[in-house]
């Protein structure tokens, strides 16, 4: 709903700014009408224009007004201040002011048909009233898309103080233009004579060149100032304590030692360095080695990927719950350097893998070691870390499944993991695979579907047909007493994000979808061979909101909270790093002026997500699994619903909790890597945390 709303209104601005140029150029143009019979014609056909331009100005004003009364005010404040008001008062002042002009013009020449006009009516004709009313719906409307692509946040009146200047300063020479054309007329003894075409082209030019050269000064210095820094501290940036004290947008003094003086903080410091994982001997060690290698598709494609191990996915591993697990990265001959962090599992700050917070980049001839303790069970999967788009997009990813210390109730289960994956050039596939692939599964076998969307973009969407299913799990954590779901529901996950699907292997063929596509996916029947089922016409959305049964959680929404913040996700037109491009904002920010949100261990902490933006964002904090406590004012009632990422759609306001117990320095941005790269990220600060590493172009440490 939210996001036909807004396109609705961006709609509408678009049409008025167009519709009301070209009303106001047929009124600029009844000054060259030579008789009484010329302008009233004209003069008719313009009185046409007001409520043409009034339907589109409702459409946008009532787009407004119902996201006013359908969300908060996050979502609306600027609309019903800024946006509706430069669309609505300049067609009031249409109806107030211009049509009772042209009103009057039609009743004032109603003398014979060829008469030349008075040199009354022709200063009539060129009225700044009756013609600027025109020009300010268009100017109006194209003001309202500026801040609807460069919104005021947090909202304030002097903030939007400069374009509102720009306007009054355009209708004012607009007015004192046809001002002086009023008089030119009244002087003259007849028609003015209309300029060739030449002239309104040259004359049209010069505005325009002016525009272009009073806008490259500071179009030039934007640039320059978007640019990153060749170093840059983490911590030096902005700070939000989540007390009230720093309200939404609102930040506590910029770098991490002031904010500790400001506040009374001072106390001994400490490395996120010595925040590693345990030094026992390791229960299972690995080598993942990074390395180019052509990759050919099940389908005979081939693509040049980037590969742990020169495969893709990277080896799969599988520890058990408690293990200590070693991992020692080689780089063989990535030259823009590789990590490995690993997604959802909650390990040590240390050993998060992002460059430039905890760690160096891993340069080709180098190697770098992991140690932790595997605490949680589930499904996970891991990923470079280092320029994390291209990596990620070219293949440094793998799946990291941590199994029960006691499994003895899955014995007898057949594992299957699902990484999909789009591939540039090749398209959609099931790790290497882009057709179906065939697996032989007994009926009777219980079955467990891991499934994992690595893509950088795309929500994905999986059908199991043939058989109803539970989902079992999600971002690894199981769930309470899981539903039975009818066979074609979708499942949809963002990117980032990990189902587990379980069922029993029926006596028919059962069939994953992937994207909805029937040849795409993972088919099994009792010897691999059968008919692909048909996916059904229509079906249900798999929705955790109030999926399985309650239990009790360690906090919910009732308690008593210690930190609580609000994160604002938006998208405006702006420079990131010399670039011109459609920004994704946090807080109105992007890197690395986007706010910390400063905790202290042992902190119960609360955050309230807001998209007001276009597109959907996979938020993922680092380090944390996040308790949903509501979405959109609907609380989570089921399963507790416990995630590392979250997908917040456009219009949906997400309530989640966690508790501040995992020391450091981490990562919280969106897991659609085209939005981290462009500056949608922030971090998680504890309070006495430091770093002795840094990002930016000297340091070689692109953690995006």
């Amino acid at each position: 709903m939210y996001g036909s709303l807004v396109g609705l209104e961006l709609a509408s601005l678009v049409l008025l700014a167009l519709l009301g140029w070209l009303a106001g150029n047929r009124a600029s143009k009844l000054v060259y009408a030579g008789t009484g019979e010329k302008l009233r014609r004209q003069t008719r056909r313009l009185l046409r224009w007001p409520p043409v331009l009034t339907v589109v100005c409702a459409a946008q004003a009532g787009s407004a007004i119902v996201i006013a009364g359908s969300f908060d005010k996050t979502f609306w404040l600027d609309r019903l201040a800024l946006h509706a008001p430069l669309a609505v008062i300049p067609v009031l002042g249409l109806w107030f002011i211009s049509v009772p002009r042209l009103v009057r013009l039609l009743r004032d020449t109603a003398g014979p048909e060829k008469e030349p006009l008075s040199s009354d009516i022709r200063s009539r004709t060129a009225d700044p009233g009756l013609i600027v009313p025109f020009r300010a719906v268009a100017l109006g409307a194209l003001t309202a898309l500026y801040f609807a692509f460069k919104p005021p946040f947090p909202f304030s009146l002097p903030d939007a103080a400069v374009p509102l200047l720009a306007l009054a300063v355009a209708l004012a020479a607009i007015g004192y233009g046809h001002s002086r054309r009023s008089r030119r007329a009244a002087q003259s003894e007849a028609a003015l004579p209309r300029p060739p075409l030449w002239r309104r082209c040259l004359r049209g030019l010069t505005i325009l060149a002016a525009v272009v050269v009073t806008a490259a000064v500071p179009w030039a210095i934007a640039a320059q100032n978007s640019k990153l820094p060749e170093r840059i501290d983490m911590t030096a940036g902005p700070m939000d304590d989540g007390k009230g004290s720093t309200g939404q947008g609102q930040h506590a003094p910029a770098g991490h030692a002031e904010y500790l003086a400001a506040t009374a903080g001072a106390e001994a410091q400490v490395s996120v360095a010595s925040l590693t994982g345990p030094h026992s001997q390791p229960d299972r060690r690995f080598t993942l080695t990074a390395e180019k290698q052509t990759i050919r598709l099940a389908s005979g494609k081939t693509v040049e990927a980037w590969t742990y191990n020169g495969q893709v996915p990277g080896p799969e591993l599988r520890v058990k719950e408690g293990e200590v697990v070693e991992v020692t990265l080689v780089n063989k001959d990535i030259d823009a350097g590789v990590t490995i962090h690993w997604h959802g599992l909650d390990v040590p700050n240390a050993e998060d893998g992002v460059t430039g917070v905890t760690q160096d980049a891993v340069m080709p001839g180098q190697t770098h070691t992991y140690r932790f303790r595997a605490e949680q069970t589930g499904t996970f999967w891991y990923h470079t870390h280092q320029d994390s788009l291209e990596g990620v997009s070219n293949g440094l990813f793998g799946s990291l499944i941590v199994e029960p210390a006691d499994d003895g109730n899955r014995e007898g289960e057949r594992d299957i993991t699902v990484m999909t994956h789009a591939w540039d050039g090749a398209g959609m596939a099931i790790a290497a695979s882009d057709g179906v692939d065939r697996v032989r599964v007994a009926p009777g076998t219980p079955v467990r579907l891991r499934l994992v969307n690595t893509d950088n973009w795309v929500r994905q969407t999986y059908r199991l047909v043939g058989t109803d299913f539970r989902v079992a799990a999600i971002d690894g954590t199981d769930l309470n007493e899981p539903g039975e779901l009818e066979s074609g529901t979708r499942l949809v996950l963002t990117t980032g994000g990990r189902y587990d699907a379980t069922f029993v292997m029926p006596d028919r063929p059962v069939f994953l979808s992937v994207g909805g596509r029937k040849d795409l996916g993972v088919f099994m029947s009792p010897d691999g061979s059968g008919d692909i089922p048909d996916l059904p016409a229509g079906s249900s959305e798999f929705d955790p909101l109030h999926y399985g049964k309650p239990k009790e959680t360690p906090f919910g929404k009732d308690s008593a909270f210690d930190r609580e913040f609000t994160m604002v996700l938006d998208n405006e037109l702006g420079f990131f790093n010399g670039q011109y491009n459609m920004l994704y904002t946090l807080n109105g920010e992007v890197f690395p002026n986007t706010p910390a949100f400063m905790v202290k261990e042992g902190d119960l902490v609360k955050t309230t997500i807001v998209n007001r933006g276009m597109v959907d964002h996979p938020m993922h904090l680092h380090g944390h699994h996040v308790l949903v406590l509501s979405r959109n004012g609907e609380a989570a009632d089921g399963s507790p619903w416990w995630a590392d990422t979250v997908d917040v759609l456009p219009g949906d306001r997400y309530e989640i909790a966690f508790r501040a117990d995992n020391p450091g320095l981490w990562m919280d941005h969106c897991h659609n890597l085209d939005h981290a790269a462009a500056g949608m990220t922030m971090h998680l600060m504890y309070e006495g945390v430091t770093t002795p590493y840094a990002a930016g172009s000297a340091t070689g440490n692109h953690p995006e």
